[in-house]
C-alpha cells in the first residue's frame, strides 16, 4: 500500500485482538481480523467495509479539501479528498467493489465551546457526507459533531465500530488544549501560513492519538 499507511501494530486487551493505531493523515486496509483504532477531535475518520470481499479500511484526515495540492504532495493525505480517494482506491485494488462499500463516519467535534469561528469539525463532517453522496458510497452509520472527542475502534472482519466519547477530565483537558493550539494554527493558515499550520496540526493530533489510545 503506498503512502502514509499506519504501522503501529500491537495487541489490544480491550478488544482481545491484534490492533493498529491510525494517526492523522494515515490510512489502513486489511483482510485480517484486526481492530483499527484512532482518536478524533475535529478530525474525521471514514470506516469502509466490503463484507463480501472481506476487506475493510480506515483513514483519518484533518481538514476538508481546501488546499491546492496534488496526490504527490506530502500534505495531500491530510485533506479529505485525497484521504478518501486513496482509501477507496486501495480497497478496490485489494478486491473490494465500490458499489458494495459500507461507510461509517465519525468525528468532526467542536471540543472548544465558544470558539466556532473556524468550524473545522463542521467543515470536515460536511465534506465527508458530501463526498460519499457524490461518489455513491452507501452510508450505514455516522456519529459526527458534538462537543466530545471520540475514541473509535473499527473491527475489520465484521465491520462493527465501537465509539467511546472521551469525557474524563484528564482526557477533556488534554484534547481541549491541543484543539486550542490547532485553531490558532488554522487562524495563522488563513493569514497565509497554511502549510506550516497543517504540519503543526499533524504533530498535535499525533500526540493526542498516542496519548489517548
Amino acid at each position: 500500500m503506498p503512502g502514509p499507511v499506519a504501522t503501529r501494530h500491537y495487541f489490544d486487551r480491550d478488544f482481545g485482538r491484534a490492533a493498529v493505531k491510525l494517526l492523522p493523515s494515515e490510512y489502513y486496509v486489511t483482510s485480517q481480523a484486526t481492530v483499527m483504532l484512532t482518536v478524533l477531535g475535529s478530525c474525521v475518520a471514514a470506516c469502509l467495509h466490503d463484507p463480501l470481499a472481506g476487506l475493510a479500511g480506515m483513514n483519518h484526515f484533518m481538514l476538508p479539501d481546501e488546499a491546492q495540492c496534488g496526490p504527490g504532495d506530502p500534505d495531500a493525505m491530510r485533506y479529505g479528498t485525497h484521504a478518501m480517494d486513496t482509501l477507496v482506491r486501495e480497497l478496490v485494488k485489494a478486491g473490494a467493489r465500490r458499489e458494495r462499500l459500507q461507510a461509517k463516519v465519525f468525528g468532526g467535534a467542536a471540543v472548544l465551546p465558544g470558539m466556532p469561528f473556524l468550524n473545522v469539525g463542521d467543515r470536515n463532517a460536511e465534506f465527508v457526507l458530501r463526498y460519499l453522496q457524490e461518489q455513491k458510497i452507501n452510508l450505514y452509520a455516522q456519529d459526527l459533531g458534538g462537543n466530545h472527542a471520540r475514541r473509535v475502534g473499527f473491527m475489520a472482519d465484521s465491520g462493527k465500530v465501537v465509539v467511546r466519547k472521551l469525557r474524563a477530565a484528564q482526557d477533556v483537558d488534554q484534547v481541549q488544549t491541543q484543539e486550542a493550539e490547532l485553531l490558532r494554527g488554522l487562524a495563522a493558515a488563513r493569514a497565509g501560513a497554511e502549510r506550516a499550520a497543517v504540519a503543526q496540526l499533524r504533530d498535535l493530533e499525533a500526540r493526542k492519538a498516542e496519548a489517548s489510545l
